[in-house]
């Protein structure tokens, strides 16, 4: 394959698919075959498994502070599995999704991740 076409064919692959699915606003947007319209993917933050203690913690007060962590509290849904990983995961969520699923509401000093699978468990529902 000659340089000109390889460069078309690399442009175009990256155009093509960086049109057909982007993330805006935290929720994938694909584009269905059938008819162009856009379905839409929900998305949630969880914490990287590899965050420390430490970052955890921060990450749970910041997130805390700017959104009601009720559901946390001893009783409540989400309260267990009462641990760091658990509790951060459920608070950094809450953060993403009530300040508009954007990208940058997910990173905690990239100690998060966002996911397209629903974490959600037993009666503890993410938002």
């Amino acid at each position: 394959m000659p340089k000109s076409s390889a460069f078309f064919f690399l442009f175009f692959f990256f155009f093509f698919f960086s049109s057909l699915s982007s993330i805006t606003g935290g929720t994938l947007a694909t584009t269905n075959g059938t008819n162009g319209r856009q379905q839409q993917q929900k998305t949630w933050c969880v914490a990287k498994p590899s965050s420390d203690q430490a970052a955890l913690l921060a990450n749970i007060n910041y997130a805390c502070a700017h959104v009601d962590c009720w559901t946390l509290q001893k009783g409540c849904p989400c309260s267990s599995p009462d641990n760091l990983m658990n509790h951060a995961s459920i608070a950094m969520n809450l953060y993403y999704q009530a300040y508009g699923r954007n990208h940058w509401n997910c990173d905690f000093r990239n100690s998060a991740l966002v996911v397209v699978t629903d974490p959600s468990y037993g009666s503890c529902i993410y938002a």
